[in-house]
């Protein structure tokens, strides 16, 4: 049964552009615009590196699991307004197996993203300062952004059951990349008050971990509380979804 959703989960994420096209344009469109104009950044003292495209190819990573978060949390909403979740609750299979099947498109979909951003970032002349164990270690790392953003949407759409309510959180959960270190390195931040904010919120670790494959290699002071925030989300992430897919199976 797992195996039979994950596959109708897969097959709907990829017969729906709406649900594809966003997560591959919209990212790389944001970055392209931004390394156009904020290529002047790079002259700034301790700015790393020379190239803002390198810099800010991190961001697609990150935004491709808003989307998932978005794809996730719309498609099991539609399937409790559709009826299909209760069918579902008359099967012996367990919350936590429906709720994998239900993702695994969504996660499929990262893991293409990723290859998207990378094949799209080299024509581009990104370079990769981990070299190619890096590209499979971003691979890795968009998956599990995609895995923790997606059982965080996937949260959301069981406790609402609206597709229109998770629309609706989306452009909150946005606003965290924006206060973020996105599109400037923390310690070139000159508001305190938006460094402060860019500490503590977690979106920074990811692209900080994220970008430090691409321009400095193997750093472990970023890479280590970039896989930290993931498995805390994943493991957060996933039990709220699985707690709320066995109260929307009873309520069913």
């Amino acid at each position: 049964m797992t195996r039979d959703l994950a596959r109708r989960a897969l097959l709907r994420t990829m017969r729906q552009p709406a649900n594809i096209i966003p997560v591959l344009v919209f990212p790389m469109l944001l970055v392209a615009i931004n390394s156009s104009g904020l290529q002047a950044a790079t002259k700034l003292p301790g700015f790393p590196g020379d190239s803002y495209l390198d810099f800010a190819i991190a961001v697609p990573f990150v935004q491709g699991g808003l989307f998932a978060m978005m794809n996730a949390g719309t498609d099991l909403a539609t399937d409790i307004e559709s009826g299909f979740m209760r069918r579902l609750a008359l099967t012996p299979v367990g919350g936590t197996s429906l709720l994998l099947g239900q993702v695994a498109g969504v996660v499929a979909l990262s893991f293409v993203a990723a290859i998207a951003y990378l094949g799209i970032g080299f024509i581009a002349g990104v370079t990769i300062a981990s070299g190619a164990a890096g590209v499979v270690a971003l691979v890795v790392l968009a998956v599990m952004i995609g895995l923790m953003f997606s059982s965080i949407g996937a949260f959301v759409g069981l406790r609402t059951g609206s597709p229109q309510a998770v629309q609706g959180f989306f452009p909150l959960f946005f606003v965290f990349l924006f206060l973020s270190s996105a599109n400037i390195p923390r310690d070139l931040m000159q508001q305190e008050w938006f460094k402060t904010i860019a500490t503590i919120n977690p979106v920074s670790y990811l692209v900080e971990g994220v970008r430090s494959l691409v321009i400095t290699g193997w750093d472990p002071s970023a890479l280590w509380p970039a896989v930290a925030v993931l498995l805390v989300g994943i493991a957060a992430g996933g039990f709220a979804a699985s707690r709320a897919m066995r109260g929307s199976l009873v309520r069913t």
